[in-house]
C-alpha cells in the first residue's frame, strides 16, 4: 500500500492548491522511491513515457507558447469586442455554446478546444465580456464563477462527449478492464450507452449556465442599488 503514496500526495497537494507541476513531480518521485527505484531509474522512466506518449504531450507543450503569443497581440481583446456586438449573448450562453461544440466535435473524433487552447484565451474572456455588456463591471466573485463554469464546460463537453467515440482512450480502457474481469463488452455498446449520459450531462450544464446568468444579473442589480443609495 505504501506504493500508493503518490495518490495521497496528489490529493493533498490539490487540496492545498500547491503548484500542480510540483505536486505531480513529487508524487512521481515518492511513488518511485516507495517502489525502491533509484533516482536515475525514475528519471529514465519519466523520459521514456514522455517519449512514448509524445503524440499527446507535444501538442499541449507547443500550444502554450502559441497561445501566449496570440494573447500578447490582442487575442483576448478581439474576442471581447466580437462578443459585445451580440446583444443576445450572456456568459451562460457563451459557455453553453462552447460546451455543445466541444461535446459534438469530440464525439466525432475531432478534438477542438481545451483549457489552454480555448477556455483561457477565448471562452472565459468572451463570457466575461458578454456579462459586462449586459450588467456593467463584474465583481471579483462573478469573474471567478464565470471562469469556473467555463472550465466546467470544457470538462463536461470533453469527458462525456469522448465516451461516444469508439476509438478514444477511455472506451478502450474500459474495454480492457471488462475483458480482464472476463466480461465481453463491445466498444459499440459502450459508445451507444454513452449517448444518453452525454445528453444528461449537457442538460445539467444548461441548468448551471442558467443559474450563472441569474446569479450575475442579481449581483449587478444589487451593485446598482448600492451605488444608487450612496
Amino acid at each position: 500500500m505504501i506504493k500508493l503514496i503518490g495518490v495521497a500526495l496528489i490529493a493533498a497537494g490539490f487540496a492545498l492548491r500547491i503548484n500542480t507541476l510540483l505536486v505531480v513531480l513529487a508524487a512521481g518521485l515518492a511513488t518511485g522511491f516507495a517502489a525502491r527505484f533509484s533516482l536515475n531509474e525514475i528519471m529514465a522512466m519519466i523520459g521514456k513515457y514522455f517519449s512514448d506518449n509524445r503524440a499527446m504531450t507535444l501538442p499541449i507543450v507547443l500550444m502554450l507558447p502559441v497561445v501566449g503569443l496570440l494573447e500578447r497581440y490582442g487575442l483576448k481583446e478581439r474576442a471581447e469586442v466580437l462578443i459585445r456586438r451580440s446583444k443576445a449573448a450572456t456568459a451562460g450562453r457563451v459557455i453553453l455554446l462552447y460546451t455543445a461544440v466541444r461535446q459534438i466535435s469530440i464525439s466525432l473524433g475531432v478534438s477542438i478546444g481545451g483549457h489552454a487552447g480555448a477556455v483561457r484565451p477565448l471562452v472565459a474572456p468572451m463570457a466575461e465580456a458578454a456579462a459586462r455588456g449586459r450588467g456593467g463591471e463584474l465583481s471579483a466573485a462573478s469573474v471567478v464563477q464565470i471562469r469556473a463554469h467555463a472550465a466546467a464546460g470544457e470538462n463536461i463537453g470533453n469527458f462525456f462527449g469522448e465516451d461516444i467515440f469508439i476509438a478514444v482512450g477511455a472506451i478502450l480502457l474500459m474495454k480492457g478492464f471488462f475483458e480482464a474481469q472476463g466480461m465481453n463488452v463491445s466498444v459499440w455498446a459502450m459508445a451507444l450507452w454513452g449517448i444518453p449520459t452525454a445528453f444528461i450531462a449537457f442538460a445539467a450544464m444548461w441548468w448551471r449556465c442558467r443559474l450563472l446568468d441569474r446569479r450575475i444579473e442579481r449581483a449587478a442589480t444589487d451593485e446598482q442599488k448600492t451605488g444608487g443609495a450612496q
